[in-house]
């Protein structure tokens, strides 16, 4: 081969080489900016999903983040199989992959999943919602946000907390925030010694005065029970769920102070031991 002919044959391979170079740099220029917009637009589209649901009357607050997330991840689902189309990948290939894939990381994150259906259960049962005081076998806190996975909760002493929503799921939930009123217990111990009457009558005399206290169920005062230091008396009242805490902590403070105006002792824990001597 002469030297013309060498020299041809290298000078088509290199404008070869840089026209494959060039259209592949495109092609994966354009892969990037698909992927970069994509991003974009799923975070632009769970705002005004966010933004709008807000918008709707009477919508559930609960549904709304939830709602939002999924818009985010279907697009973003979109955009991932745009980018592989942009590298010449065809439709059904695309969904055969997709489908092993999904295939794939459902068996390795069967936990995942769990959290997944967990949260589509919540959402649909509605145990609780945003918004309300729950606590499930030691899980407690002010419900934010019920995610795809996680539920995020405050608690009590300012806390974040971040719960997986299976394990909500499969435990016992209580919801203090779910009915309007609450019943209100506090034992008060009286002395053996004590008229029994006039501190029930005290008692009632207290609740009667106090207007968060409901009038239907009405309040009472019972004789719980005998114990070894004192007469356990248990006041019962009905208050709304919102007035709850701040009643029990006046009331009881109030209960301290009308006893000790009235004479009647709260007993500390006590024994009484008897000695006996045995003769020779």
């Amino acid at each position: 081969m002469d030297t013309d002919a060498t020299q041809k044959l290298l000078t088509d391979m290199a404008t070869q080489f840089f026209e494959l170079s060039f259209k592949y740099l495109i092609e994966v220029g354009l892969a990037v900016f698909i992927l970069i917009a994509g991003f974009i637009v799923a975070g632009w589209a769970q705002r005004w999903t966010l933004r709008n649901l807000a918008k709707i009357r009477g919508f559930d607050d609960t549904l709304e983040p939830f709602i939002a997330k999924l818009v985010r991840y279907a697009v973003l689902i979109l955009v991932i199989v745009a980018v592989l189309a942009q590298f010449g990948v065809q439709t059904t290939s695309i969904i055969a992959i997709l489908g092993a894939a999904g295939l794939a990381i459902g068996l390795a994150l069967q936990g995942t999943l769990a959290n997944i259906a967990a949260g589509v259960m919540l959402l649909f049962l509605r145990p609780f919602q945003v918004g309300d005081y729950i606590d499930a076998e030691g899980i407690s806190g002010t419900v934010d946000e019920i995610g795809v996975f996680v539920t995020q909760m405050r608690t009590f002493d300012g806390i974040y907390t971040s719960v997986p929503n299976a394990q909500l799921w499969n435990r016992t939930i209580s919801n203090f925030s779910r009915l309007k009123t609450r019943r209100l217990d506090i034992p008060v111990g009286v002395g053996y010694g004590d008229d029994l009457d006039k501190a029930k009558s005290v008692l009632t005399d207290l609740v009667n005065g106090e207007s968060r206290i409901l009038k239907d169920p009405g309040p009472a005062v019972i004789v719980k029970s005998l114990d070894e230091s004192a007469v356990t008396l248990e006041l019962r009242v009905w208050a709304s769920t919102d007035d709850f805490w701040s009643l029990k902590w006046d009331l009881t403070q109030a209960i301290k102070r009308v006893l000790d105006e009235q004479g009647i002792s709260i007993p500390f824990p006590q024994r009484d031991v008897h000695l006996f001597q045995e003769q020779a």
